[in-house]
């Protein structure tokens, strides 16, 4: 603990954003860095508890004392070890992740908790900026050859650790970029690409093998995988999204989220979109449905497309403003969160349930319902039907669980009640050498669970494959 006194002296400081009349003219992230000398005292606000809940929060285990007091005494080469020590990626983490860290913090009890994802983007950040990351080699070779299948968080952590480990890695994609949802999910506004692109770069000098437009499941079979690998991991994402059952649903004008959202992505990556696919915002009322992150991010590009209006549904009730007392700290408290895309216009409302679309050849209205929540499920309230006006409906309803065709159906994995891919303690499926990590197997979740089970897996293999292992 460098300053015994700083929790008492100190004030919580959130990072600063452009303003919103500035940053909704264009895709650069909203965030701004912070200088050194309040990087510091931020670091000086945590108390270094005796059992350090923060720690436990994170699903990554991260080492948050160590490193926020490296960050108050200004070492940065112990920082970012610190950092490292547990998690692959933090410039993502450090940018898309809720902290569920900062609802475990001590602090939080009775003041405002420490500010550790702050921390820990400006370690990374700084980190990179002086040169301090750097590939790690494997001091020797296995001459095992491993799969990993899909390049979202859970698999670039995978393929990292692996390659380290000292097996020859090949990471499988089908899209034609490295990253997943980190790629063709989160608008740059949120995480620009290069910092995917440099965590790219080093995992090639530290010997993965990147294979790209490549469908696992139909270019290569499950035939191949056993025939050509020793152990494969499969970390395909959640990718099924929950659709909206409704008559009118198949009316142009309404569209998945994530379909919305990778069009954009691919604009500002300058990559072509048919302009007879394409979905833009551009002069139209938006309604999102669904009050998650993904339908924040519908928010924001709608923003940044030019919508006339932008209107988000969200059919659970509007959460308590402070943390709900059936969410006690240390949990993740249920409470309203407003995040930069609402700050930067639109209108939001909960409790409502959509129970058509309508229109002349094209979405022109959604036909509404107020609704409660009782004995376990919703019913209507009578008389509380309205409609609003509707040129694009985007559907941010989470997603169900992996998709089945391809890879899942051609191994005949076994599945849960869910419809996930079912994994044992070790990570392995019902196919032995078959390994499954991040949303294929837990369903729908956070980046930081994807890093942790990315590592997890590969420690699982390396052991499967060789007896012992020494990967944290």
């Amino acid at each position: 603990m460098g300053k015994i006194t700083g929790f008492l002296e100190i004030e919580r400081v959130d990072p600063s954003k452009r303003p919103a009349r500035e940053r909704v003219k264009d895709y650069r992230e909203f965030e701004l860095p912070i200088v050194q000398e309040t990087l510091a005292a931020q670091g000086a606000r945590c108390m270094d508890c005796g059992i350090p809940f923060c720690n436990t929060g994170c699903p990554l285990g991260n080492l948050i004392p160590d490193w926020n007091d490296h960050a108050y005494k200004n070492k940065p080469e112990l920082a970012i070890a610190a950092l490292h020590a547990t998690n692959n990626f933090p410039e993502f983490t450090g940018r898309v992740c809720p902290a569920p860290c900062e609802a475990a913090c001590v602090l939080g009890i009775n003041e405002d908790p420490v500010s550790i994802k702050l921390i820990e983007r400006s370690i990374i950040d700084r980190a990179f900026e002086e040169g301090l990351v750097k590939p790690v080699l494997a001091k020797t070779r296995t001459g095992k050859k491993i799969a990993v299948v899909g390049s979202g968080p859970a698999g670039m952590a995978a393929a990292q650790q692996l390659a380290r480990a000292g097996h020859d890695v090949t990471l499988f994609e089908r899209d034609d970029r490295i990253g997943g949802l980190l790629t063709y999910g989160i608008p740059d506004f949120k995480m620009e690409k290069s910092l995917v692109d440099r965590r790219i770069e080093q995992m090639k000098a530290e010997g993965v093998t990147f294979k790209t437009n490549v469908d696992v499941g139909r270019d290569v079979t499950a035939h191949d995988l056993k025939k050509n690998f020793d152990a494969t991991v499969l970390s395909i994402g959640s990718r099924k999204a929950r659709d909206l059952e409704v008559p009118g649903r198949e009316l142009p004008g309404t569209y998945y989220a994530m379909d919305f959202l990778t069009q954009q992505n691919r604009r500002v990556a300058g990559l072509p979109v048919p302009d007879s696919e394409a979905i833009l915002a551009t002069g139209k009322h938006v309604i999102v449905i669904g009050g998650g992150d993904t339908g924040s991010d519908c928010i924001g590009t709608s923003h940044r497309q030019g919508a006339l209006s932008v209107t988000s549904f969200e059919i659970m009730p509007r959460p308590p403003e402070e943390r709900s007392p059936s969410t006690p700290w240390p949990l993740w408290p249920l409470q309203l969160r407003t995040s930069s895309s609402h700050d930067e216009g639109g209108k939001r409302d909960w409790s409502v349930s959509t129970e058509r679309v309508t229109g002349n050849g094209k979405v022109e209205k959604l036909h509404c319902v107020r609704v409660e929540f009782k004995g376990g499920r919703f019913e209507r309230v009578a008389g509380s039907e309205f409609e609003l006006q509707a040129d694009l409906v985007l559907l941010a309803m989470g997603f169900v669980h992996p998709e089945h065709p391809g890879i899942v159906t051609d191994l005949e994995l076994k599945l849960d009640r869910r419809g996930n891919v079912e994994v044992d303690p070790q990570f392995m499926t019902s196919v032995p050498g078959v390994f499954a990590a991040g949303d294929c197997q837990r369903g729908q979740s956070l980046v930081v669970w994807a890093i942790a089970e990315g590592r997890k897996a590969a420690r699982n293999v390396d052991q499967f494959l060789m007896g012992r292992s020494e990967l944290p």
